[in-house]
């Protein structure tokens, strides 16, 4: 998605691949039949076996002591927890760095704000600008083609000076809607679960794999930028200051998932990924700097941060598998919070999705 990707025949025969599908194909123990017991996840039996993914959460329990491979790390400056694998300079994990009312606070943004224009979303190239999808989601509105008076596409000039062909949207009620009515439409609620990606600040061009400076965008939002320059601190050296430029807003569905890649785009490469996790847990593979390296597999849920610099740059990694079944929802405490008739919506979203924001300097 990102990153540098191999024909299909080599990457099947890699450690990371194997990985991949190892976590895409686990299946939750069975709880069929009289008598069963729910096994815990982690364990063996149904279709897989998870006692290898690394749970920083568990480690936050005082006594508990660190597998090997594994340290905990002091930042000055930095009152949260950190932890780190001793072979993967770079990389830093903070479980929990995130309370639930800003966890749904950012769950709220990332549906209703971010993908707002000037920011684009994989949306943007079928529909063009679509403003305010998650208030039309909500009144269960339709985006509907619209036409010119004369039923044709009307054109405009692109910065060369060529014409080309545009077709305009709006939402519309289904009453507005003709009987025998012919134009494309698709309904809001339909557009959100489609969300894949929506980029914030510098706007990355996804078909030439860098960051266009020359497209219409809006700074990093504040708060966000806030929060990323507290939380890549344990990845900074003394007395240097995060400089947010650019965001990545990735929705995951049910069946979704990353393949491995590196995120190589950015100047320098020092500077950390912040990237934020929010919604059902994942799994997520830290590989090395090919796919031949077996990769280290933990646990992300709602709420959990971790950081990528320097060498961890140049690892590969991705997300295999997210977990929407009732029993394995990290999202419950979250629940409170978005009871109210404005968030019904968002919570029936986030409980079989996931979010990912990952915050970078550019420059």
């Amino acid at each position: 998605m990102y990153g540098e990707t191999e024909p299909a025949a080599a990457t099947e025969r890699t450690a990371f691949r194997q990985a991949e599908k190892k976590y895409k194909l686990y299946k939750p123990p069975s709880t069929k039949g009289r008598g069963s017991r729910k096994k815990p996840i982690g364990g063996k039996g149904g279709g897989g076996d998870l006692s290898e993914v690394v749970d920083f959460r568990s480690l936050l329990a005082g006594g508990v002591e660190l597998p090997v491979g594994i340290e905990r790390c002091d930042c000055s400056g930095f009152d949260l927890p950190v932890f780190r694998f001793s072979d993967r300079p770079g990389f830093y994990f903070i479980p929990g760095a995130l309370s639930t009312e800003e966890q749904c606070y950012w769950i709220r943004e990332s549906l209703k704000t971010f993908p707002q224009p000037p920011n684009r979303t994989n949306l943007t190239a079928l529909y063009g600008q679509i403003f305010d999808l998650l208030t039309a989601a909500k009144n269960q509105k339709i985006l509907l083609e619209v036409r010119s008076s004369d039923g044709q596409e009307s054109t405009e000039q692109n910065n060369n000076g060529e014409k080309t062909h545009s077709i305009n949207f709006k939402f519309v009620e289904h009453s507005e809607i003709e009987k025998g009515e012919t134009l494309r439409s698709a309904a809001a609620t339909t557009l959100v679960r489609k969300l894949r990606w929506s980029t914030l600040g510098l706007q990355f061009d996804w078909s030439k794999r860098n960051y266009d400076v020359s497209l219409p965008h809006n700074n990093i939002p504040d708060a966000l930028s806030t929060l990323a320059k507290k939380m890549a601190i344990p990845a900074m050296p003394s007395g240097v200051e995060f400089s947010p430029e650019a965001a990545i807003v990735n929705y995951y569905g049910p069946s979704d998932m990353l393949g491995g890649h590196v995120d190589d785009m950015e100047a320098d490469w020092t500077k950390p990924i912040v990237s934020i996790s929010l919604g059902c847990k994942c799994i997520f593979l830290l590989g090395g700097k090919t796919r031949d390296e077996v990769p280290r597999a933990m646990f992300l849920r709602s709420g959990d941060i971790v950081l990528m610099a320097s060498e961890a740059r140049e690892r590969f990694h991705g997300v295999p598998r997210i977990f929407t079944e009732s029993d394995q929802q990290e999202i419950s405490g979250l629940e409170p919070q978005l009871s109210g008739d404005d968030d019904r919506f968002i919570l029936d979203y986030i409980q079989n999705s996931r979010i990912n924001i990952n915050i970078r300097q550019v420059y």
